[in-house]
């Protein structure tokens, strides 16, 4: 009788871990670290491990930030073409909030253009692994503006929580957020190592919901972003002490798995 009862709860169970399984983007190794179980590991190999490899962050504008990865893949975030600096990226990612975070006309050379949005309005979907980086997203809704009806309905999924993945480090971008975060949100974002939180409070979303779910990310690096005339004092009050400050005169710095601040930091760059 057991045999048949489990027999039955398998059968059963079989579409729901299908259907989870095939929503699970593919080889996100970020989603995997956050729902594994933590496991020890020897010191002898993490003494043999491979030392770890370095990402480089600049800081170009607005919510524009370039990725450089070991790989010499260049990322830039919500690019409007605007803000630039240095070579060409070989990716863009855009949101369409407002004309500062997207262009519908991007320099033809660039031969990544991801969208956050679908222009039928279904959920974009993306799942790429273009040189050594994964990158995936996590669709969000955004309010209406301008010629909209402002009264109106959000738009569903209108905007994009992006994450990269490479070199071992989870980066993750949040891109034009309008709202909070439920769980199944945090979820589908996984373990965050470094994440670019805007702070503007009044365009995206109030500073207390940006540092409530700044502080549930517990990403080890805050690269604030979206800031206009944010005072850094009040960010820094709402997120909690348990954040440290490290204000810096350049606009790049490099960083790798193995060099992550052992306390949650956030980092503000020249510009921010």
């Amino acid at each position: 009788m057991l045999r048949v009862a489990t027999l039955v709860l398998g059968l059963l169970g079989f579409p729901i871990a299908t259907a989870a399984a095939q929503d699970a983007p593919r080889g996100s190794e970020c989603l995997a670290m956050a729902h594994a179980p933590p496991r020890a590991r020897p010191v002898s190999l993490r003494r043999m491990a491979a030392k770890a490899e370095d990402v480089t962050i600049t800081y170009a504008g607005h919510s524009t930030y370039y990725i450089d990865t070991p790989g010499g893949v260049r990322i830039a975030t919500d690019f409007s073409g605007a803000y630039t600096t240095g070579r060409l990226p070989d990716v863009v990612t855009m949101n369409r909030a407002h004309s500062t975070h997207y262009t519908l006309f991007p320099d033809p050379r660039i031969p990544h253009v991801l969208h956050g949005w679908n222009d039928d309005g279904s959920p974009a979907r993306i799942n790429e692994r273009i040189g050594d980086v994964l990158i995936r997203n996590v669709t969000t809704d955004i309010r209406r503006y301008f010629m909209d009806d402002s009264s109106g309905e959000m738009i569903k999924d209108g905007n994009s929580i992006f994450i990269f993945e490479v070199a071992g480090l989870c980066i993750g971008h949040l891109g034009h957020l309008h709202h909070k975060l439920d769980d199944s949100h945090f979820a589908a974002i996984g373990r965050l190592d470094i994440v670019m939180v805007p702070i503007d409070g009044t365009y995206t979303m109030s500073l207390g919901g940006v540092s409530e779910i700044t502080r549930r990310l517990r990403a080890s690096v805050v690269l604030p972003m979206h800031r206009f005339a944010t005072p850094l004092d009040e960010f820094m009050r709402r997120i909690g002490q348990q954040f440290e400050i490290d204000q810096r005169t350049e606009r790049s710095f490099t960083i790798s798995r193995d060099s992550l601040p052992s306390t949650p930091t956030v980092i503000i760059l020249r510009g921010v």
